[in-house]
């Protein structure tokens, strides 16, 4: 194996030692002329909301094979959200293959120039599954679903500390929005999951373990891990010891519960277990946002990025030590790599975003495909006074409403769809102006430019108008699928790809695009305030959940 030019080690190391070991110097030489030359490809699973996609990276962070699904989202209840667990799954398989079958036809590469593979998924979406079936015991309850209203009030109410009852461990509030709650409330409504528990047999995971246990080998010797980024959303995990909380875990009687081991961002899980990329290691895993902070390289304390999916989540690194928002931000993991310390992040989240636009077109019939909502919104200038709260499911970051619904303020007989498409655009960027604007009071240092990444940065109208409302520059890469390459840079630095974070240096920093505030200060404090008030109203609509 050792003389075997095709086996991939890339060190000074294996050269010195297969000549010590008595290997031709021809056959060294070989090896040495196939290192040199051989492709280093990074795969990269996307397990989003709405879709799955797996990528193709070279060591630049250019594609050069994607494929992409969406799946069926499922509606029960006003206010419900969630997915099949065997979907997720599915697609994200079926994507490995589609990509790799197109990367081959490409006629310059093969399945086996990919050196590993990383994940990425949407965080706290919350499995409940059998450990000694695999199967889920309940759909998979989604981050932006707001049934568990009536369980955070409950929770809330045996503590002094009220919703801050968990805050100084794990540094975030009782809401909807995470994972712990929301097994809190399957435990307490569906039967099989709380008897699952009474019997030990419960697995808790997000979307990550339940990915990475199938991917190798499920039942047969399937690995349970969760990574720091995955943990950290749960409200279980310590957030200062990254080892789950015995105190957290009482608070929600959870006693008996199947956990993930906590590891690393950066390392190798283990191998996937079939199909085309069969003994690949999968060698990263990040939360979504986490991994469009890395795929953005903001490796830097006071970096931000903020990326516009289904939801809107801006990150903004803090270094290596956690600091507690007076602000209501979060305070979460951004990154760990390999055995580094990690490095922490403020988080503001917006619960709609991108799906604001998929209700124009699904739910209104206001346009037949997502990108006519630019069309429509350049058609003016301004959306002559109408504002539209996107609540759908309550706000989150800094308000922390659940009670909160969609509400469009403003509206006149002059108002037409063009205000509304305007109007919808814009409700994102307000929402992330007050996110920044709690991230600067927290850090003390303004931020002076936004990277930005996601669905809706693809929109030249859309980011000038947040350039406009921030007050700052905005800087968005060419190549978008940001989510995607810090999963892949987190895998191919556990393998070698890259040595460090400055062999990232070249990649993805092509044709970048700024985009500069064109309006005046008063300007930009009149439509704030504006939004301010229509925020207030949208405020007190929702009645608890049981």
């Amino acid at each position: 194996m050792l003389c075997d030019p095709t086996h991939h080690v890339t060190s000074f190391l294996f050269l010195k030692t297969a000549y010590q070991m008595g290997c031709k110097p021809s056959s060294i030489l070989s090896h040495t002329f196939y290192l040199a030359i051989m492709p280093r490809l990074v795969g990269a699973i996307d397990q989003g909301t709405t879709s799955t996609r797996f990528v193709i990276f070279d060591d630049r962070g250019s594609i050069v094979a994607l494929h992409q699904m969406e799946f069926e989202q499922h509606y029960p209840h006003p206010g419900w959200v969630e997915h099949d667990p065997h979907d997720l799954l599915a697609t994200a398989q079926t994507c490995v293959e589609h990509a790799v079958r197109k990367l081959e036809a490409t006629g310059k590469y093969q399945a086996s120039d990919i050196a590993c593979i990383g994940i990425t998924n949407q965080r706290e979406t919350t499995i409940a599954w059998d450990a000694k079936t695999g199967d889920p015991l309940y759909p998979a309850i989604v981050w932006s679903d707001g049934r568990t209203s009536g369980t955070v009030h409950a929770l809330a109410a045996k503590s002094n500390k009220g919703v801050n009852a968990l805050h100084h461990t794990c540094g975030l509030p009782l809401t909807t929005y995470f994972s712990a709650v929301k097994l809190k409330w399957m435990v307490d409504h569906v039967p099989k999951v709380k008897q699952a528990l009474k019997e030990g047999r419960l697995r808790f995971s997000t979307v990550d373990t339940w990915l990475i246990y199938h991917l190798t080998g499920a039942l047969e010797g399937g690995v349970f891990v969760t990574d720091v980024t995955n943990a950290s959303r749960t409200m279980l995990m310590d957030i200062h010891k990254r080892k789950w909380s015995d105190e957290a875990i009482r608070f929600f009687g959870f006693q008996g519960l199947q956990l993930a081991e906590i590891v690393s961002s950066s390392k190798i899980y283990g191998k996937v277990h079939g199909g085309a990329l069969k003994g690949v290691p999968i060698a990263g895993c990040l939360g979504d946002q986490q991994a469009a902070l890395v795929g953005q390289k903001c490796f830097s304390k006071g970096e931000a990025k903020n990326t516009y999916g289904t939801g809107c989540f801006m990150l903004f690194n803090t270094g290596d030590k956690p600091v507690i928002s007076k602000n209501g931000l979060l305070t979460t993991i951004a990154y760990q790599l390999g055995e580094e310390s990690p490095v922490y992040a403020l988080e503001g989240s917006v619960a709609v975003a991108g799906s604001s636009i998929q209700w124009l077109r699904d739910n209104m019939g206001l346009i037949s495909e997502a990108n006519e909502i630019n069309t429509l919104a350049a058609q003016v200038t301004d959306t002559s006074g109408v504002y539209f709260v996107t609540a759908f499911t309550g706000l989150f970051a800094p308000y922390w409403r659940p009670d909160a619904r969609g509400t469009i303020c403003g509206i006149t007989q002059y108002t037409n769809r063009y205000h509304i498409a305007r109007a919808t655009l814009e409700a994102a960027c307000y929402q992330s102006k007050a996110i920044l604007d709690a991230m600067n009071e927290d850090a003390g240092t303004p931020l002076r430019t936004l990277k930005v990444d996601g669905g809706m940065s693809n929109s030249d109208l859309a980011m000038q108008i947040q350039s406009d409302i921030l007050g700052i520059a905005v800087d968005r890469p060419a190549m978008r699928e940001t989510t995607a390459l810090g999963s892949a840079i987190a895998a191919g630095l556990a393998v070698g790809v890259w040595k460090n974070v400055r062999d990232l240096d070249n990649v993805n920093t092509e044709n970048r695009t700024l985009f500069k505030p064109k309006i005046t200060e008063d300007r930009r404090t009149e439509l704030y305030a504006g939004w301010k008030e229509a925020v207030q109203r949208s405020f007190g609509w929702a009645a608890d959940e049981d």
